[in-house]
Protein backbone atom coordinates (compact mmCIF):
# COMPACT_ATOMS: atom_id res chain seq x y z
CA UNK A 1 0.00 0.00 0.00
CA UNK A 2 1.24 3.49 -0.80
CA UNK A 3 1.80 5.48 2.40
CA UNK A 4 1.15 9.20 2.11
CA UNK A 5 3.96 11.30 3.58
CA UNK A 6 2.14 13.81 5.74
CA UNK A 7 5.33 15.82 6.14
CA UNK A 8 4.91 16.91 2.52
CA UNK A 9 1.71 18.80 3.26
CA UNK A 10 2.07 22.61 3.45
CA UNK A 11 2.32 23.96 6.98
CA UNK A 12 3.09 27.19 8.82
CA UNK A 13 6.45 25.69 9.83
CA UNK A 14 7.65 26.32 6.26
CA UNK A 15 5.92 29.64 5.64
CA UNK A 16 7.69 32.12 3.36
CA UNK A 17 7.03 35.69 2.26
CA UNK A 18 8.05 36.51 -1.30
CA UNK A 19 8.36 40.16 -2.36
CA UNK A 20 7.59 40.43 -6.07
CA UNK A 21 7.25 43.20 -8.64
CA UNK A 22 4.65 42.56 -11.31
CA UNK A 23 3.34 44.55 -14.23
CA UNK A 24 0.42 46.79 -13.29
CA UNK A 25 -2.42 44.99 -15.03
CA UNK A 26 -5.76 43.76 -13.77
CA UNK A 27 -4.88 40.06 -13.87
CA UNK A 28 -1.37 40.31 -12.38
CA UNK A 29 -2.19 39.49 -8.76
CA UNK A 30 -4.52 36.69 -9.76
CA UNK A 31 -1.78 35.12 -11.89
CA UNK A 32 0.55 35.12 -8.86
CA UNK A 33 -1.85 33.37 -6.49
CA UNK A 34 -2.89 30.87 -9.15
CA UNK A 35 0.73 29.97 -9.89
CA UNK A 36 1.51 29.46 -6.20
CA UNK A 37 -1.56 27.27 -5.77
CA UNK A 38 -0.67 25.17 -8.80
CA UNK A 39 2.82 24.71 -7.31
CA UNK A 40 1.20 23.03 -4.29
CA UNK A 41 1.56 25.86 -1.76
CA UNK A 42 -1.20 27.61 0.21
CA UNK A 43 -1.48 31.40 -0.03
CA UNK A 44 -2.18 32.84 3.43
CA UNK A 45 -1.74 36.58 2.77
CA UNK A 46 -1.10 39.06 -0.01
CA UNK A 47 -0.16 42.66 0.79
CA UNK A 48 0.43 45.41 -1.76
CA UNK A 49 3.51 47.32 -0.58
CA UNK A 50 3.77 49.95 -3.32
CA UNK A 51 2.58 50.63 -6.86
CA UNK A 52 2.71 53.05 -9.76
CA UNK A 53 1.37 53.03 -13.31
CA UNK A 54 4.03 50.49 -14.38
CA UNK A 55 4.65 48.17 -11.44
CA UNK A 56 2.94 46.68 -8.36
CA UNK A 57 5.13 45.61 -5.46
CA UNK A 58 3.48 42.89 -3.36
CA UNK A 59 4.37 40.58 -0.47
CA UNK A 60 2.99 37.11 -1.09
CA UNK A 61 2.92 34.86 2.00
CA UNK A 62 2.37 31.14 1.59
CA UNK A 63 2.75 27.85 3.44
CA UNK A 64 4.97 25.22 1.82
CA UNK A 65 5.78 21.60 2.62
CA UNK A 66 9.53 21.90 3.22
CA UNK A 67 12.57 23.94 2.18
CA UNK A 68 12.85 22.23 -1.21
CA UNK A 69 9.19 22.92 -1.91
CA UNK A 70 9.66 26.57 -0.96
CA UNK A 71 12.50 26.81 -3.49
CA UNK A 72 10.23 25.27 -6.13
CA UNK A 73 7.53 27.88 -5.47
CA UNK A 74 10.05 30.71 -5.81
CA UNK A 75 11.39 29.22 -9.05
CA UNK A 76 7.86 29.01 -10.44
CA UNK A 77 7.35 32.73 -9.84
CA UNK A 78 10.76 33.64 -11.25
CA UNK A 79 9.89 31.90 -14.51
CA UNK A 80 6.67 33.88 -15.04
CA UNK A 81 6.58 36.69 -17.60
CA UNK A 82 6.42 40.14 -16.06
CA UNK A 83 7.33 38.92 -12.56
CA UNK A 84 10.49 39.90 -10.67
CA UNK A 85 11.23 38.15 -7.37
CA UNK A 86 13.05 40.70 -5.22
CA UNK A 87 13.33 39.03 -1.81
CA UNK A 88 12.37 35.78 -0.07
CA UNK A 89 11.96 35.67 3.71
CA UNK A 90 11.61 32.48 5.73
CA UNK A 91 9.05 33.48 8.37
CA UNK A 92 10.19 30.78 10.81
CA UNK A 93 13.78 32.04 10.79
CA UNK A 94 12.54 35.63 11.16
CA UNK A 95 10.60 34.62 14.27
CA UNK A 96 13.78 33.22 15.83
CA UNK A 97 16.05 36.21 15.16
CA UNK A 98 17.69 37.16 18.47
CA UNK A 99 15.89 34.36 20.32
CA UNK A 100 12.31 34.05 21.55
CA UNK A 101 12.55 34.98 25.24
CA UNK A 102 13.99 37.80 27.36
CA UNK A 103 14.37 38.87 31.00
CA UNK A 104 12.07 41.70 32.11
CA UNK A 105 12.39 43.24 35.60
CA UNK A 106 9.30 42.98 37.80
CA UNK A 107 10.20 46.14 39.71
CA UNK A 108 10.75 49.67 38.48
CA UNK A 109 14.13 51.28 39.15
CA UNK A 110 13.16 54.91 38.63
CA UNK A 111 15.13 56.67 41.37
CA UNK A 112 17.85 56.30 44.02
CA UNK A 113 15.34 55.18 46.66
CA UNK A 114 14.11 52.22 44.60
CA UNK A 115 17.65 51.28 43.63
CA UNK A 116 18.68 51.24 47.31
CA UNK A 117 15.93 48.75 48.15
CA UNK A 118 16.29 46.50 45.11
CA UNK A 119 20.08 46.44 45.26
CA UNK A 120 22.68 47.71 47.70
CA UNK A 121 22.39 48.44 50.59
CA UNK A 122 18.82 47.22 51.17
CA UNK A 123 19.27 43.86 49.45
CA UNK A 124 21.75 42.80 52.17
CA UNK A 125 18.92 42.49 54.69
CA UNK A 126 17.12 40.03 52.42
CA UNK A 127 20.31 38.05 51.84
CA UNK A 128 20.88 37.71 55.59
CA UNK A 129 17.28 36.61 56.12
CA UNK A 130 17.75 33.80 53.59
CA UNK A 131 21.12 32.84 55.11
CA UNK A 132 19.36 32.46 58.46
CA UNK A 133 16.38 30.58 56.98
CA UNK A 134 17.16 29.08 53.52
CA UNK A 135 13.51 28.15 53.00
CA UNK A 136 12.78 31.87 52.59
CA UNK A 137 14.44 31.69 49.16
CA UNK A 138 11.17 30.21 47.86
CA UNK A 139 9.37 33.32 49.09
CA UNK A 140 11.86 36.13 48.48
CA UNK A 141 13.58 35.21 45.19
CA UNK A 142 12.86 34.03 41.67
CA UNK A 143 13.00 30.48 43.03
CA UNK A 144 9.31 30.91 43.79
CA UNK A 145 8.36 30.84 40.10
CA UNK A 146 11.38 29.71 38.04
CA UNK A 147 12.13 26.46 36.25
CA UNK A 148 15.33 25.31 34.54
CA UNK A 149 14.75 23.64 31.16
CA UNK A 150 17.78 21.34 31.05
CA UNK A 151 19.09 19.46 28.01
CA UNK A 152 22.25 18.01 26.54
CA UNK A 153 20.77 18.02 23.04
CA UNK A 154 21.14 14.25 22.69
CA UNK A 155 17.56 13.34 21.72
CA UNK A 156 15.82 16.36 20.22
CA UNK A 157 12.39 15.40 18.89
CA UNK A 158 12.62 14.34 15.26
CA UNK A 159 16.24 15.49 14.99
CA UNK A 160 18.26 13.20 17.26
CA UNK A 161 21.64 14.00 18.79
CA UNK A 162 22.27 17.53 17.51
CA UNK A 163 24.06 18.91 20.58
CA UNK A 164 23.35 21.77 23.01
CA UNK A 165 23.66 24.82 20.73
CA UNK A 166 21.38 23.36 18.06
CA UNK A 167 18.88 22.33 20.76
CA UNK A 168 18.67 25.86 22.17
CA UNK A 169 15.82 27.05 19.88
CA UNK A 170 13.68 24.16 21.15
CA UNK A 171 14.47 25.01 24.78
CA UNK A 172 13.65 28.68 24.13
CA UNK A 173 10.32 27.60 22.71
CA UNK A 174 9.66 25.46 25.76
CA UNK A 175 10.40 28.42 28.03
CA UNK A 176 8.03 30.61 26.01
CA UNK A 177 5.27 27.99 26.39
CA UNK A 178 5.84 27.84 30.16
CA UNK A 179 5.25 31.59 30.35
CA UNK A 180 2.36 31.74 27.89
CA UNK A 181 0.30 28.90 29.36
CA UNK A 182 1.42 28.63 33.00
CA UNK A 183 2.81 32.07 33.91
CA UNK A 184 6.00 30.22 34.87
CA UNK A 185 9.39 31.85 34.30
CA UNK A 186 11.58 29.22 32.64
CA UNK A 187 15.11 29.46 31.31
CA UNK A 188 17.07 27.17 28.98
CA UNK A 189 20.09 25.43 30.49
CA UNK A 190 21.93 23.69 27.64
CA UNK A 191 24.87 21.59 28.76
CA UNK A 192 27.90 20.89 26.59
CA UNK A 193 28.35 17.36 27.92
CA UNK A 194 26.59 14.02 27.56
CA UNK A 195 28.27 12.46 30.57
CA UNK A 196 25.68 11.30 33.10
CA UNK A 197 27.75 12.11 36.20
CA UNK A 198 28.64 15.54 34.89
CA UNK A 199 25.02 16.40 34.03
CA UNK A 200 23.81 15.33 37.46
CA UNK A 201 26.49 17.40 39.18
CA UNK A 202 25.91 20.48 37.00
CA UNK A 203 22.17 20.47 37.66
CA UNK A 204 22.77 19.91 41.37
CA UNK A 205 25.01 22.97 41.69
CA UNK A 206 22.67 25.34 39.81
CA UNK A 207 19.50 24.09 41.52
CA UNK A 208 19.39 26.73 44.33
CA UNK A 209 18.16 29.33 41.83
CA UNK A 210 15.19 27.27 40.65
CA UNK A 211 11.89 26.00 42.00
CA UNK A 212 11.85 23.03 39.63
CA UNK A 213 13.87 21.18 37.01
CA UNK A 214 12.41 20.22 33.63
CA UNK A 215 14.64 17.66 31.87
CA UNK A 216 14.23 17.78 28.11
CA UNK A 217 15.45 15.83 25.08
CA UNK A 218 18.02 13.69 26.90
CA UNK A 219 18.52 10.27 25.32
CA UNK A 220 17.39 7.04 26.94
CA UNK A 221 18.50 5.18 28.93
CA UNK A 222 20.71 7.92 30.45
CA UNK A 223 17.65 10.09 31.06
CA UNK A 224 16.25 7.53 33.53
CA UNK A 225 19.39 7.51 35.68
CA UNK A 226 19.77 11.30 35.53
CA UNK A 227 16.21 11.84 36.68
CA UNK A 228 16.41 9.22 39.44
CA UNK A 229 19.64 10.59 40.86
CA UNK A 230 18.48 14.20 40.77
CA UNK A 231 15.24 13.28 42.51
CA UNK A 232 17.35 11.84 45.35
CA UNK A 233 19.70 14.84 45.52
CA UNK A 234 17.34 17.82 45.16
CA UNK A 235 14.58 19.27 47.33
CA UNK A 236 12.67 20.61 44.29
CA UNK A 237 10.58 18.70 41.72
CA UNK A 238 12.43 17.00 38.85
CA UNK A 239 10.17 16.38 35.85
CA UNK A 240 11.29 14.71 32.63
CA UNK A 241 8.74 16.02 30.14
CA UNK A 242 9.52 13.46 27.45
CA UNK A 243 8.47 10.82 29.98
CA UNK A 244 5.94 12.29 32.34
CA UNK A 245 4.41 15.04 30.20
CA UNK A 246 3.74 12.61 27.37
CA UNK A 247 2.35 9.96 29.73
CA UNK A 248 -0.01 12.46 31.36
CA UNK A 249 -1.38 13.63 28.01
CA UNK A 250 -1.76 10.08 26.69
CA UNK A 251 -3.62 8.94 29.81
CA UNK A 252 -5.92 11.97 29.61
CA UNK A 253 -6.63 11.37 25.93
CA UNK A 254 -7.09 7.62 26.40
CA UNK A 255 -9.53 8.20 29.26
CA UNK A 256 -11.77 10.17 26.91
CA UNK A 257 -11.23 7.87 23.92
CA UNK A 258 -12.41 4.93 26.01
CA UNK A 259 -15.48 6.95 26.98
CA UNK A 260 -16.22 7.51 23.30
CA UNK A 261 -16.03 3.79 22.42
CA UNK A 262 -17.65 2.57 25.63
CA UNK A 263 -14.74 0.47 26.92
CA UNK A 264 -13.01 0.32 30.32
CA UNK A 265 -9.25 0.55 30.85
CA UNK A 266 -9.19 -2.66 32.88
CA UNK A 267 -10.79 -4.57 29.98
CA UNK A 268 -8.56 -3.47 27.09
CA UNK A 269 -5.30 -4.69 25.62
CA UNK A 270 -2.90 -1.93 24.64
CA UNK A 271 0.04 -2.19 22.26
CA UNK A 272 2.78 0.41 22.80
CA UNK A 273 5.39 0.90 20.09
CA UNK A 274 8.53 2.45 21.57
CA UNK A 275 10.20 1.45 24.84
CA UNK A 276 12.17 4.66 25.28
CA UNK A 277 11.49 7.49 27.70
CA UNK A 278 7.93 8.25 26.59
CA UNK A 279 6.84 4.64 26.07
CA UNK A 280 8.18 3.51 29.44
CA UNK A 281 6.40 6.29 31.32
CA UNK A 282 3.14 5.66 29.44
CA UNK A 283 3.22 1.96 30.29
CA UNK A 284 3.99 2.60 33.96
CA UNK A 285 1.08 5.01 34.26
CA UNK A 286 -1.30 2.62 32.48
CA UNK A 287 -0.23 -0.27 34.70
CA UNK A 288 -0.68 1.92 37.77
CA UNK A 289 -4.23 2.67 36.55
CA UNK A 290 -5.06 -1.02 36.16
CA UNK A 291 -4.95 -1.56 32.38
CA UNK A 292 -6.02 -5.03 31.23
CA UNK A 293 -2.73 -5.85 29.51
CA UNK A 294 0.05 -4.08 27.62
CA UNK A 295 2.37 -5.41 24.94
CA UNK A 296 5.49 -3.29 24.38
CA UNK A 297 7.38 -3.29 21.08
CA UNK A 298 10.76 -1.76 20.31
CA UNK A 299 13.42 -2.11 17.61
CA UNK A 300 14.55 -5.42 19.13
CA UNK A 301 11.01 -6.80 18.94
CA UNK A 302 8.26 -7.39 21.48
CA UNK A 303 9.49 -7.28 25.08
CA UNK A 304 8.90 -10.70 26.66
CA UNK A 305 10.15 -12.93 29.43
CA UNK A 306 13.13 -14.91 28.30
CA UNK A 307 14.38 -12.41 25.72
CA UNK A 308 18.13 -12.25 25.31
CA UNK A 309 20.00 -9.59 27.29
CA UNK A 310 17.26 -7.02 27.95
CA UNK A 311 18.44 -3.60 29.07
CA UNK A 312 18.05 -2.66 32.72
CA UNK A 313 15.51 -0.02 31.68
CA UNK A 314 13.37 -2.75 30.06
CA UNK A 315 13.43 -5.15 32.99
CA UNK A 316 10.48 -3.51 34.77
CA UNK A 317 8.47 -3.50 31.54
CA UNK A 318 9.14 -7.21 30.98
CA UNK A 319 8.02 -8.05 34.51
CA UNK A 320 4.79 -6.00 34.37
CA UNK A 321 3.50 -6.41 30.79
CA UNK A 322 2.68 -9.01 28.14
CA UNK A 323 0.69 -11.35 30.36
CA UNK A 324 0.56 -14.11 27.70
CA UNK A 325 4.27 -13.62 26.87
CA UNK A 326 3.62 -12.96 23.17
CA UNK A 327 6.84 -13.15 21.11
CA UNK A 328 5.75 -12.21 17.58
CA UNK A 329 5.94 -9.04 15.50
CA UNK A 330 4.12 -5.69 15.84
CA UNK A 331 1.28 -6.43 13.37
CA UNK A 332 0.70 -9.72 15.17
CA UNK A 333 0.51 -7.97 18.53
CA UNK A 334 -2.07 -5.59 17.10
CA UNK A 335 -4.46 -8.33 16.00
CA UNK A 336 -7.44 -8.21 18.33
CA UNK A 337 -5.97 -5.41 20.46
CA UNK A 338 -8.12 -2.47 21.51
CA UNK A 339 -5.55 0.34 21.60
CA UNK A 340 -2.36 1.22 19.75
CA UNK A 341 -0.04 3.89 21.16
CA UNK A 342 2.97 4.78 19.02
CA UNK A 343 5.89 6.82 20.34
CA UNK A 344 8.51 5.39 18.02
CA UNK A 345 9.12 5.72 14.28
CA UNK A 346 7.19 6.62 11.11
CA UNK A 347 5.28 4.33 8.76
CA UNK A 348 5.43 1.09 10.76
CA UNK A 349 1.83 0.08 10.08
CA UNK A 350 -0.69 -0.08 7.25
CA UNK A 351 -4.44 0.17 7.09
CA UNK A 352 -4.64 -3.63 7.05
CA UNK A 353 -2.87 -3.73 10.42
CA UNK A 354 -5.41 -1.32 11.92
CA UNK A 355 -8.28 -3.28 10.36
CA UNK A 356 -7.09 -6.38 12.25
CA UNK A 357 -7.54 -4.67 15.62
CA UNK A 358 -10.61 -5.18 17.82
CA UNK A 359 -13.92 -3.50 17.07
CA UNK A 360 -14.00 0.21 17.97
CA UNK A 361 -10.21 0.41 18.03
CA UNK A 362 -8.24 3.42 19.30
CA UNK A 363 -5.06 4.54 17.52
CA UNK A 364 -2.62 7.10 18.93
CA UNK A 365 0.13 7.45 16.29
CA UNK A 366 2.34 10.05 17.95
CA UNK A 367 5.68 9.87 16.10
CA UNK A 368 6.54 13.34 14.77
CA UNK A 369 6.56 14.66 12.13
CA UNK A 370 5.54 11.41 10.41
CA UNK A 371 3.34 9.07 12.48
CA UNK A 372 3.51 5.28 12.71
CA UNK A 373 0.50 5.02 10.40
CA UNK A 374 -1.16 7.56 8.12
CA UNK A 375 -3.99 8.87 10.34
CA UNK A 376 -6.27 9.35 7.34
CA UNK A 377 -5.90 5.66 6.56
CA UNK A 378 -6.24 4.67 10.22
CA UNK A 379 -9.53 6.56 10.49
CA UNK A 380 -11.02 4.23 7.88
CA UNK A 381 -10.77 1.35 10.38
CA UNK A 382 -10.37 2.80 13.90
CA UNK A 383 -13.08 4.56 15.92
CA UNK A 384 -10.73 7.16 17.42
CA UNK A 385 -7.41 8.37 15.99
CA UNK A 386 -4.97 10.87 17.51
CA UNK A 387 -1.54 12.14 16.47
CA UNK A 388 1.09 14.59 17.67
CA UNK A 389 0.51 16.84 14.65
CA UNK A 390 -1.21 20.21 14.79
CA UNK A 391 -2.75 19.73 11.31
CA UNK A 392 -4.76 16.63 12.35
CA UNK A 393 -7.67 16.21 14.81
CA UNK A 394 -6.91 15.14 18.38
CA UNK A 395 -3.40 16.54 18.71
CA UNK A 396 -1.78 15.07 21.82
CA UNK A 397 0.64 17.83 22.78
CA UNK A 398 2.65 18.03 26.01
CA UNK A 399 1.78 21.71 26.35
CA UNK A 400 -1.52 20.45 27.75
CA UNK A 401 0.42 19.16 30.76
CA UNK A 402 3.74 20.72 31.71
CA UNK A 403 2.76 24.40 32.24
CA UNK A 404 -0.07 23.45 34.59
CA UNK A 405 1.93 20.71 36.31
CA UNK A 406 4.74 23.12 37.20
CA UNK A 407 2.29 25.90 38.08
CA UNK A 408 0.67 23.56 40.59
CA UNK A 409 3.96 22.28 42.02
CA UNK A 410 5.40 25.78 42.40
CA UNK A 411 2.24 27.07 44.07
CA UNK A 412 2.32 24.15 46.49
CA UNK A 413 6.08 24.57 47.05
CA UNK A 414 6.33 20.87 46.27
CA UNK A 415 9.63 19.11 46.83
CA UNK A 416 9.05 16.30 44.35
CA UNK A 417 6.91 15.22 41.40
CA UNK A 418 4.79 12.15 42.14
CA UNK A 419 2.72 9.60 40.24
CA UNK A 420 -0.36 10.88 42.09
CA UNK A 421 0.25 14.31 40.55
CA UNK A 422 0.53 12.74 37.10
CA UNK A 423 -2.79 10.92 37.45
CA UNK A 424 -4.50 14.02 38.82
CA UNK A 425 -3.18 16.07 35.89
CA UNK A 426 -4.36 13.48 33.35
CA UNK A 427 -7.85 13.44 34.81
CA UNK A 428 -7.96 17.24 34.79
CA UNK A 429 -7.08 17.31 31.09
CA UNK A 430 -9.74 14.70 30.32
CA UNK A 431 -12.40 16.47 32.37
CA UNK A 432 -11.82 19.74 30.51
CA UNK A 433 -13.56 18.10 27.54
CA UNK A 434 -17.16 18.06 28.75
CA UNK A 435 -19.74 15.45 27.72
CA UNK A 436 -21.30 17.99 25.38
CA UNK A 437 -18.01 18.32 23.47
CA UNK A 438 -16.76 14.74 23.52
CA UNK A 439 -16.72 12.89 20.18
CA UNK A 440 -14.25 10.83 18.09
CA UNK A 441 -12.58 14.01 16.79
CA UNK A 442 -12.46 15.81 20.16
CA UNK A 443 -10.94 13.72 22.95
CA UNK A 444 -8.50 16.39 24.19
CA UNK A 445 -8.95 20.13 24.65
CA UNK A 446 -7.27 22.62 22.37
CA UNK A 447 -3.78 23.68 23.45
CA UNK A 448 -5.19 27.21 23.46
CA UNK A 449 -8.09 26.35 25.78
CA UNK A 450 -7.54 28.77 28.67
CA UNK A 451 -9.18 26.38 31.14
CA UNK A 452 -6.59 23.61 30.80
CA UNK A 453 -3.52 24.94 32.64
CA UNK A 454 -5.50 26.27 35.65
CA UNK A 455 -7.38 22.96 35.92
CA UNK A 456 -4.15 20.94 35.77
CA UNK A 457 -2.47 23.30 38.24
CA UNK A 458 -5.35 22.97 40.72
CA UNK A 459 -5.31 19.17 40.43
CA UNK A 460 -1.54 18.95 40.94
CA UNK A 461 -1.64 21.42 43.82
CA UNK A 462 -4.38 19.35 45.45
CA UNK A 463 -2.37 16.14 45.06
CA UNK A 464 0.71 17.84 46.54
CA UNK A 465 -1.22 19.18 49.50
CA UNK A 466 -2.84 15.81 50.15
CA UNK A 467 0.58 14.13 50.12
CA UNK A 468 1.98 16.78 52.47
CA UNK A 469 -0.92 16.37 54.89
CA UNK A 470 -0.57 12.58 54.86
CA UNK A 471 3.16 12.67 55.57
CA UNK A 472 2.91 15.25 58.36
Amino acid sequence: MHVVNLHRLPSAGFSITIRVAVTAEASAIGRLTTAVGEAGAVVTALDVVDSDHVRVIADLTCDTADSAHADQVVTTLEQMDGVEVRKVSDRTFLLHLGGKIEVTPKVALRNRDELSRAYTPGVARVCLAIAENPADARRLTIKRNTVAVVTDGSAVLGLGNIGPAAALPVMEGKAALFKRFGAVDAWPVVLDTQDTDEIVRLVQVIAPAYGGINLEDIAAPRCFEIEARLRELLDIPVFHDDQHGTAICVLGALTNALRVVGKRLEDVRVVVSGAGAAGTAIVKLLVRQGVGDVIVYDRSGVLHRGMAEPTSAWQWLIEHTNGENYRGDLPGALRGSDVFIGVSAPNLLTGDDIAAMADKAIVFALANPDPEVDPRVARQYAAVVATGRSDQPNQINNVLAFPGVFRGMLDAQAREFTEEMAIAAAHAIADTVGDEMLNPSVIVPSVFDSRVAPAVAAAVRGAAQTAAATSS
